[in-house]
């Protein structure tokens, strides 16, 4: 086991393919970079034919095409931004750290691949991704209170979860298999060598990047399925929300407003956890609550 770990980890630390990672997650990482490869796909995929031809022509020497792909790409990613926003500070940085993993022309072929066939596909397929699982639960749920009526209330929030959780998840499923497939079929239309090795590599750091992001899209989806649920049961039994009010400035998060006959507006808000409401609460000025709550009544 040990020594066949060994033996690939020689491999791939050989390989230029062990980049294709590494440049997916440079594109894409929104912290050191600005996620140039998602929201500037565009320009990328300019940059990334850009280099290709440089590439492809055939009077430079392969020292003299590493240069110009270098200074081209540099030159490409900084010119995205105005000098002197964060943006190009992000991109400066990314254009500088990519500089110091380009050294070969195998190298520039490998960050074209992934730009071109990793990141910008991936971006497509996650934007297909459901963002709720509202789709997958409404019908159902108005079917359960059709046929039990309001006791059947908690069957539908739990139902809601269930179906919702499944639906998404194998929407995600079809859509990474399809994806995986595509970039499967790309890797063996290759012209260039590549071994099985090299492909697992590519593959996985697709797979690795994809479901990074996947996992991001459930963190989303599960903040607003409890808001979807209620919503829908708000709807059901027909209580219409009403604007906040306008005086109610504090930075406690209510996600529906409603308002009594008697003069009270109600604010509910949405959590599976307590415990970012309570600290919301907490923290508030409990004064300027008091006169929130008496003016709400008054108006």
């Amino acid at each position: 086991m040990t020594a066949a770990f060994d033996e690939i980890e020689k491999l791939a630390s050989g390989s230029p393919w062990r980049n294709a990672y590494w440049f997916a997650r440079m594109l894409l990482n929104s912290d050191k970079y600005g996620a140039a490869g998602n929201k500037k796909e565009r320009h990328l995929i300019e940059i990334a034919n850009r280099l290709e031809a440089i590439l492809a022509n055939r009077r430079l020497s392969q020292s003299e095409k590493i240069k110009v792909c270098r200074d081209s790409l540099k030159a490409g990613l900084t010119d995205i931004f105005r000098p002197g926003t964060q943006g190009y500070t992000l991109s400066f940085a990314l254009a500088t750290d990519l500089e110091t993993e380009i050294s070969t022309v195998a190298d520039v072929a490998v960050f074209i691949f992934t730009m071109k066939y990793i990141v910008a596909p991936m971006n497509a397929a996650i934007s297909n991704v459901p963002s709720n699982d509202a789709e997958f639960c409404r019908g159902t749920a108005k079917t359960i209170l059709d046929s039990l009526g309001e006791t059947a209330v908690g069957k539908v929030v739990s139902t809601w979860d269930t179906m919702g959780v499944n639906g998404c998840l194998t929407a995600e499923r079809n859509i990474v298999v399809a994806e995986f497939t595509k970039l499967r079929s790309t890797l063996n239309a290759l012209r260039s060598a590549h071994s099985e090795l090299e492909d697992n590599m590519v593959l996985t750091a697709f797979i690795q990047e994809f479901e990074r992001r996947l996992g991001q899209k459930r963190k989303n989806r599960a903040g607003q399925s409890l808001e979807d649920v209620s919503t829908f049961l708000f709807d059901y039994y027909g209580f219409k929300s009403h604007p906040k009010p306008d005086h109610f400035q504090t930075d406690i998060e209510v996600d529906k407003w409603f308002k009594r006959k008697d003069g009270w507006t109600i604010g509910i808000s949405c959590k599976r956890t307590l415990r970012e409401r309570w600290k919301q609460v907490s923290s508030a000025d409990s004064h300027a609550l008091s006169r929130y709550i008496l003016s709400s009544r008054n108006l």
